[in-house]
């Protein structure tokens, strides 16, 4: 045999000896890294997320988050948002108990107000809530998400999503499931309470009136998943568009349910018009004493798991 290949040889079994070492001395030190790298799972991997303008890469977990009208789904999941949207003075009434001392931020987010609250994530509920500036301008910020605009409409896949966005999915199936229960203990509460009797859910602002159909808001779910029963005027209500058109006090006056929860802020011209209305009054609901008046109207003109709740909550408490 030459020397060449001899050598040759001996090069090969060093190598296999090494190998085998490795795999068998070495295994504490491999196990030693492979945990060392899970410890740093969380912290160090990137996510890259598609969305409706474009991508977005997170290598660490975001804490300063600004997600204008979708605070209900970060409170949700346990996130606070480092400033909550509004309107003026006019906030999210009904999350103000978990918002307190969180900073207002426009509802447009405006490229100076956005930069001052120094975030690391921003997010949109879809392409037409970027009214203040270009996609690149946030962007610039900081790393910027935009809901599709179906997704953040529908609130489920909206707390969904969201619980993609920050990692959270887990979380965003617990209050999913959660809420899923609530929905079935309260459904079998209103049935021992009234039964099949029907109920209507009015809203007014200003002196007009709005009547919510199985598919507004929080009505979707008392209608269609408590299985409460929907009036007939309910039944005959035109199909729901893009716009929630008011009902003409005239044609209120025909509302045949036989409870009816009245929402709206307290003062509102609204309730005056019907306390003066005789065709209001001779409705079943108020020959009965059965109309309920909510004064905090937040919770129920909004979709989100937290506003359901506590809607829930109220419907319960009345009927019970």
């Amino acid at each position: 045999m030459s020397k060449k290949v001899t050598l040759y040889i001996t090069g090969l079994l060093l190598i296999a000896l090494l190998a085998t070492g490795c795999s068998s001395d070495g295994s504490d030190e491999t196990e030693s890294n492979e945990s060392a790298n899970d410890e740093g799972t969380e912290e160090t991997t990137e996510r890259t997320l598609t969305h409706a303008s474009g991508e977005i890469t997170l290598s660490e977990q975001p804490e300063r988050i600004i997600a204008p009208y979708l605070e209900d789904s970060l409170l949700a999941l346990g996130v606070e948002p480092v400033a909550q949207w509004s309107i003026g003075d006019t906030v999210l009434d009904y999350l103000q108990p978990q918002l307190e001392g969180v900073p207002k931020i426009g509802y447009d987010l405006p490229i100076e107000q956005t930069i001052e609250q120094n975030p690391d994530l921003i997010i949109f509920s879809g392409p037409s809530a970027l009214q203040n500036g270009s996609y690149e301008d946030y962007s610039n910020i900081a790393p910027t998400y935009v809901f599709e605009q179906e997704t953040s409409a529908n609130w489920r896949e909206q707390l969904t999503t969201m619980g993609e966005i920050l990692d959270k999915q887990e979380k965003a199936e617990e209050v999913l499931t959660d809420f899923d229960k609530k929905v079935e203990e309260a459904s079998n509460t209103i049935e021992e309470s009234i039964g099949d009797e029907s109920v209507a859910f009015v809203w007014t602002m200003g002196e007009q009136f709005y009547v919510f159909d199985e598919n507004r808001y929080g009505a979707e779910i008392f209608y269609n998943d408590m299985g409460i029963t929907k009036p007939e005027f309910v039944e005959n209500l035109p199909e729901e568009g893009a716009e929630w058109n008011p009902v003409a006090l005239e044609k209120l006056g025909q509302i045949d349910a036989e409870h009816v929860f009245l929402i709206g802020n307290e003062g509102e011209a609204g309730f005056e018009v019907l306390e003066n209305s005789s065709v209001w009054q001779n409705t079943p609901a108020v020959q009965n004493d059965q109309v309920y008046t909510m004064n905090d109207p937040s919770h129920w003109t909004i979709d989100g798991v937290l506003a359901h709740e506590m809607s829930i909550n109220k419907i319960v408490e009345t009927l019970k």
